[in-house]
């Protein structure tokens, strides 16, 4: 137990190698971690952001997400393991209690593995050493202003290696053509929509041929889950290049669960080479939730934000992570997704800032069955200014069932569905009747979401009942995409 974070959910990192670990620097390293472990919860990641995150160690996250909550976050408890805080809830708690929550919109780096299970303070002073203008002790007294600002340049060059650099600033495209039948779609200003198809279970494609049949006229683009819930399917690169050979563009789901930053990179890359240019980034849902047995749950390596920062600068800058040069820069189209009911409105905002500054273009949202709700967090959106630099596509799942609305609303996290919704499916009857008053509440809700200002489309999630779309569509009066083809566009 710690006197500033809650407890570890894993134990401290060891070393990569230790052949070049004197004696000293082995005792000096282990009373670091001792005093760090008592104080903070500390792991040893080798780049402590303690500093970002008001001294509440993020690592003790059981996700390890080193830039802000995940979807299911709540102010209650981890959605990993209940009997515990949110260790991101008590960050965000304690950074606004010291009105230090711009800090937190700094994009911070994944741990280098080099690093890990050694040292920093030692690295500290050798930082304040080389650093022109470091804080001079004196000056906090007679010049605080400077000693601050000195102080923050020296711990920002601790904590940013020179392979990340990451920073608090929103970062525009570098581009100015549409490089996707969506981002195309997204700019004419025009209520745009777009659907989700499941990955098959099998090697079978029929069902992505059918289903991107009967959708490509209603939507310029289809998202694939990446092996959602911690369950296989086919992958998000496979069925994506599917769809895209059926006629619709498709929105390729990359989650970081199970992926190192080099698969990451690799799949972008070659979901690029194969004309894929619509990525939504996540971060993944646990393994916890996938059926058993279940993998060991290590950490993740990277979070959404740091994949967002990762690939837009591929794209725009044309560097790997590890400084290479990129001939041929690949063309993405970068999304995030968005939990409007997770945590407190305010850190959620917080959190899309962090994701918009860092490169997504669009956001797609956990469904929304609460629109007074939805508002306040769009409010909140729009007190950060964010509404004129991202795309918000409402989430919608067309409920089909009494039961489906029974699991979301008590067993999904980030979704909040109203009691009076509950009860209006469990009193429409048998299986029919159920469809059509899913059917029913969603059209309510369309009309809502249609007339709102700031929202720029539908995202459907309509879990294996498709079909169901373009009847939503069309009773709803929702619009068909504009453009249909990019050699459309004037140049």
């Amino acid at each position: 137990m710690s006197l500033f974070s809650p407890p570890r959910y894993q134990a401290p990192f060891k070393p990569m190698r230790r052949d070049d670990i004197t004696p000293f620097m082995k005792v000096f390293t282990a009373s670091e971690g001792i005093i760090k472990g008592v104080l903070f919860g500390c792991r040893m990641c080798g780049n402590c952001i303690l500093q970002e995150t008001a001294f509440i160690c993020p690592m003790t996250c059981p996700k390890g997400l080193r830039n802000g909550l995940c979807g299911g976050a709540t102010p209650e408890a981890c959605e990993v393991d209940a009997s515990r805080p949110c260790t991101w809830h008590k960050i965000y708690e304690r950074a606004e209690k010291m009105g230090r929550t711009e800090k937190l919109l700094e994009i911070n780096a994944p741990i280098d593995g080099e690093r890990v299970g050694r040292e920093t303070w030692l690295d500290v002073v050798h930082v304040w050493k080389e650093t022109e203008e470091s804080p001079k002790f004196v000056e906090f007294f007679s010049n605080r202003k400077k000693f601050d600002e000195d102080w923050e340049r020296v711990f920002y060059n601790v904590r940013q290696p020179e392979w990340w650099q990451g920073d608090s600033e929103y970062h525009a495209p570098a581009y100015e053509a549409p490089v996707s039948l969506l981002e195309a779609n997204l700019r004419t200003g025009e209520f745009t929509c777009t659907a989700e198809i499941a990955p098959p279970l099998s090697a079978a494609t029929g069902s992505i041929c059918e289903k991107s049949g009967y959708l490509c006229d209603w939507v310029p683009a289809a998202n694939f889950t990446d092996n959602a819930s911690a369950s296989a399917r086919m992958g998000s690169l496979a069925s994506s290049k599917i769809c895209l050979d059926s006629g619709l563009e498709p929105v390729m789901q990359l989650q970081a669960r199970d992926r190192s930053r080099v698969v990451i990179e690799s799949d972008a890359m070659g979901a690029a080479g194969l004309g894929i240019r619509n990525i939504l980034c996540l971060t993944g849902d646990h393994h916890r939730f996938g059926p058993g047995p279940v993998t060991k749950p290590d950490q993740f390596d990277m979070d959404a934000v740091q994949m967002l920062w990762l690939l837009r600068r591929m794209r725009d800058d044309g560097k790997y992570i590890d400084g290479r040069n990129i001939k041929y820069r690949p063309e993405f189209f970068l999304g995030a997704a968005a939990s409007p009911f997770g945590a407190y409105p305010k850190y959620e905002a917080l959190r899309a800032e962090k994701k918009v500054n860092a490169g997504a273009q669009f956001i797609q949202t956990q469904p929304i069955f609460d629109y007074d709700g939805f508002l306040i967090w769009l409010e909140e959106l729009d007190k950060r200014n964010l509404l004129d630099k991202v795309y918000i596509l409402a989430g919608m799942i067309p409920l089909k069932s009494a039961r489906a609305a029974h699991f979301m609303a008590d067993e999904v996290p980030g979704v909040k569905i109203p009691d009076k919704i509950v009860k209006r499916m469990d009193a429409a009857g048998d299986k029919d009747g159920q469809a059509e008053e899913g059917v029913a509440i969603a059209l309510e809700m369309i009309e809502k979401l249609k007339n709102t200002p700031g929202l720029n489309g539908i995202h459907f999630m309509a879990v294996h009942w498709e079909i169901i779309v373009p009847r939503l569509m069309e009773e709803s009066g929702l619009p068909k995409p504009g453009i249909t083809s990019l050699d459309a566009i004037p140049a």
